[in-house]
């Protein structure tokens, strides 16, 4: 059986892949007024008979995955939301999934969801689609959490980033570090900093302690005994006059010599 485009009906290559990532077989389909705050849907409004909400019917929802080969190598991977009759499988609408505002929950209830179907020739509307188990709602939210990762949609709007995107995000990464001239670059290591300004109080401690000394007493007391001040030059020139002297009165008797026999020690 040939496989078709959920989104356009028409047959797919042979050898494309198709996947089935989440199935409901009973979900509720309903009309929905348009949207008229900027915070969302409320499902309040598609279960009540104000404002022309009424139910459609009763579908199966299928989150459908299909992957072609692409001629540069790889897949093109594509996601669609599908609304089927679940007697038949004949499909009602589709959804695209390319961002999360495909598919958007209502802003009062986790069991009902706003979906953005595409019909024939292109034409859009908005449905909602309610799930009777809450369990099934949190399967189908986490299946579409799934999508956006394996389709890389970003950022909380989910558009997939454009080239441009990409290449304004590269270049703000590439950010210049290098000194310009006339700049410096000041490195602290472990405390290093702190440690030298306690060195340099030391330092200057230390030398303010050399210059608040006091003097050594003048007089007696407990401080250490002074130096006499040197000889004059004339006192030296005295001293030498009176060694001189002094010599020459010694006897050879008293440096302990005797005149000997002929008197040639006189």
């Amino acid at each position: 059986m040939t496989s078709l485009d959920p989104s356009t009906s028409l047959p797919l290559p042979a050898d494309a892949i198709q996947r089935v990532l989440f199935v409901a077989p009973k979900v509720h389909v309903y009309q929905i007024p348009p949207l008229t705050s900027t915070k969302g849907h409320t499902a309040a409004h598609w279960t009540t008979n104000t404002q022309g909400a009424r139910e459609i019917f009763t579908a199966r929802l299928r989150i459908l995955e299909t992957a072609l080969p692409s001629p540069t190598g790889g897949e093109a991977v594509t996601t669609a939301v599908l609304l089927e009759d679940g007697g038949s499988g004949e499909l009602f609408a589709a959804a695209p999934y390319a961002s999360p505002a495909a598919v958007e929950q209502a802003i009062d209830s986790s069991r009902f969801f706003a979906v953005r179907v595409v019909g024939e020739g292109g034409m859009k509307a908005t449905l909602g689609i309610g799930f009777e188990e809450r369990s099934e709602a949190v399967d189908f939210n986490i299946s579409l959490q799934d999508v956006r990762k394996a389709l890389g949609m970003q950022g909380h709007g989910g558009e997939k980033k454009g080239k441009k995107a990409v290449e304004r995000e590269r270049e703000a990464g590439k950010k210049d570090f290098s000194l310009k001239e006339g700049e410096t670059i000041t490195v602290n290591i472990g405390g290093r900093g702190r440690r030298q300004k306690e060195d340099g109080a030391s330092m200057r401690s230390d030398s303010d302690a050399l210059f608040s000394i006091k003097p050594p007493p003048s007089g007696g007391g407990g401080g250490m005994p002074t130096l006499a001040p040197p000889p004059s030059a004339s006192e030296v020139k005295a001293e030498k006059r009176r060694s001189r002297e002094m010599s020459q009165q010694v006897s050879a008797q008293d440096l302990g010599f005797d005149d000997g026999e002929f008197g040639e020690f006189q």
